[in-house]
């Protein structure tokens, strides 16, 4: 690594820890598993397809997530765990961990890094009802895709970073949680 990519690394590594963020790891961009199979699980399994602005059919095709990828060199993935006692309780929590998370998105992109974008851990949930249309948003400037509304296989891109990854099989069980920020 040069001495050119170890200060950009550092100043946004020192605006990272300002943050209170601890948990998180460089990744190359090239690396992000971008798959079909996760736009599949969008249309037939979640429930949410179609009904927020940041999700299916509201976002780019698999073939334009591929390049919006290949446009960036860098990017961290911050790793978030926690344990629900109810169902509704991890939204509220990764809605105040988004925002949260957009504070962040907001700094780094004022120190210079224009192109930084924020891909949230769990969907937006910034407004207590959406419209379901991108052209409807009524945050646009704060709305942000999941990964895998991006069609990211999260599975795959965390694994090859080293971090665990794993289908729960009860609620109760500790999330690991993604949230990537891509920085040029």
């Amino acid at each position: 690594m040069n001495s050119e990519t170890i200060a950009f690394r550092e100043k946004i590594e020192r605006i990272i820890s300002k943050h209170g963020y601890k948990d998180f790891k460089w990744i190359d961009p090239m690396k992000f598993v971008v798959s079909q199979w996760v736009r599949m699980k969008c249309l037939f399994g979640c429930n949410e397809y179609g009904q927020t602005a940041t999700c299916p059919p509201n976002v780019p095709s698999i073939s334009e997530c591929e390049r919006f990828f290949q446009e960036y060199n860098e990017a961290i993935v911050l790793h978030f765990t926690k344990k629900f006692a109810k169902t509704e309780d991890r939204f509220v929590w990764t809605r105040k961990v988004n925002l949260k998370l957009l504070k962040l998105e907001r700094e780094i992109f004022i120190s210079g890094f224009e192109k930084t974008f924020l891909l949230f851990l769990d969907s937006c949930n910034i407004c207590q009802e959406c419209p379901g249309k991108k052209e409807e948003c009524k945050e646009q400037k704060l709305a942000r895709p999941t990964p895998e509304a991006m069609c990211v296989d999260v599975y795959s891109t965390v694994r090859q970073a080293g971090y665990p990854v794993q289908v729960l099989s009860r609620y109760s069980q500790e999330m690991n949680r993604y949230s990537f920020l891509l920085i040029k």
